[in-house]
């Protein structure tokens, strides 16, 4: 098998041609004079659905007759509810994920890479910390360039996070796997040193060194083969008793430009559209506004991109966000304002130019406001961190969000806990 083969282009073929009819008959006769037939060009139609599109870009079937992979069809045949769940909850994010990967020559498998990885949530946090659509750690998404703050985390954005871990793969490919992208994929899951030092044993041992003859660590030796058994699915549905929601062959979501930091709550009403929504489009802003001095770019759904163009041109050049005032006060301390008002002390130093914690009494601080406080309703709960522990173990136990529990005490998204902190939780009641 080669795994560099082209893509397959003829999106469509299988749901009809345009009519058209060969050149070629002409070239034969060149002294027949051209006639509206033959100068036709035959040109496939475009799919109107989505799975039908990503159909024609499968490159790896011919691998689907592994044990591997047939063992994880029986396993999905059995549970077909599952696959459609997921399915439904890629709906807007599929159409885009595709557009990439054709503009990359990328098999169009790895599009059904983020059913294993996260069910096609965006908001996915592994206790591990891998985290977002495609679950990057926190220094594999430090490593791509993928912002991590207070405000935002590149690795919940599902436009920013697609393009690093595509970015990823492809180097992986390409640096260790002369274009082999199954290797790619066992590399993204276990490492490079470990599928490296595999492929070495299998030379060793007179084997090609392809995926399928690597001893890898349990999960990845069943990667590929989920990856593999959920393309045969979508390929053939009914085949496995699978229900594959209705996915349009166009974008879902459009990005509009804002020119200054804009809530969600006011971006919502300019757009007329519900809070949920655009929530739901952007989460990477962990503060449901938009990132301050910066050019932001903010997720709508298509049909209210120009609503919302319209209605920002008519506002005011102001900031749309929810800034306070702080007076400085005898006995105030940055690390004090910070947590009276759940902001971290680094983002306070920067919005307001500090080089240091030491602040003058009568000074104005800008305070951001982040995201609502606590409902005073919720029970509060004070747990003490112990060796070991991390955000997303603490959230995991208590069932909440390792977001909440930063933001409820004004911690940096990358902070590392001591043993001894104190954190506070508001629990629903």
């Amino acid at each position: 098998m080669t795994h560099r083969s082209s893509r397959r282009r003829a999106h469509g073929l299988a749901g009809g041609l345009m009519l058209a009819l060969a050149v070629g008959a002409a070239q034969a006769q060149p002294q027949t004079p051209p006639t509206f037939w033959n100068e036709l060009i035959l040109e496939p139609a475009a799919s109107k659905d989505a799975w039908a599109r990503l159909r024609n870009d499968f490159q790896w079937q011919v691998d689907a007759d592994e044990p591997r992979v047939q063992r994880w069809l029986e396993y999905y045949r059995k549970s077909p509810d599952n696959v459609t769940a997921i399915a439904r909850q890629a709906s807007p994010w599929l159409y885009w994920v595709m557009e990439e990967l054709e503009r990359r020559d990328m098999p169009g498998e790895i599009a059904l890479l983020p059913f294993i990885e996260s069910a096609y949530d965006p908001t996915a946090q592994n206790p591990g910390g891998a985290t977002g659509l495609w679950q990057l750690m926190p220094g594999t998404g430090d490593a791509l360039g993928l912002r991590r703050d207070w405000w935002y985390d590149g690795r919940f954005d599902v436009i920013s996070s697609t393009r690093a871990a595509l970015d990823y793969l492809q180097q992986q490919a390409d640096q260790w796997y002369d274009g082999d992208f199954e290797l790619a994929l066992a590399a993204y899951n276990a490492g490079a040193g470990t599928v490296n030092r595999a492929i070495r044993r299998a030379l060793a041992q007179g084997k090609s060194g392809s995926y399928w003859d690597l001893r890898l660590p349990r999960q990845t030796m069943s990667y590929v083969p989920k990856l593999l058994a959920l393309s045969q699915i979508i390929a053939r549905p009914d085949e496995y008793g699978i229900s594959l929601p209705a996915i349009a062959n166009k974008p879902a979501f459009a990005r509009v430009q804002v020119p200054g930091q804009i809530d969600l709550e006011q971006a919502a009403k300019l757009a007329d559209v519900s809070e949920a929504k655009l929530e739901a489009l952007n989460p990477g802003l962990l503060q449901d506004v938009t990132l301050p001095r910066d050019a932001s770019t903010l997720l709508v759904p298509i049909q209210a991109r120009e609503t919302l163009i319209t209605a920002l041109a008519d506002q005011p050049p102001r900031a749309m966000a929810s800034w306070q005032r702080y007076r400085v006060k005898r006995g105030d301390t940055l690390s004090a304002i910070a947590n009276r008002y759940a902001v971290p002390v680094s983002v306070l130093r920067q919005e307001n130019r500090l080089n240091g914690d030491i602040i003058r009494i009568g000074q104005t601080l800008r305070v951001p406001q982040g995201r609502k406080t606590p409902d005073s309703r919720a029970d509060t709960l004070v747990v003490q961190v112990k060796p070991g522990d991390s955000l997303s173990g603490i959230a995991q136990r208590h069932d909440v969000t390792a977001s909440d529990i930063a933001r409820w005490n004004a911690l940096d998204s990358n902070q590392y806990l001591q043993p001894g902190q104190r954190l506070t939780l508001y629990l629903a009641n």
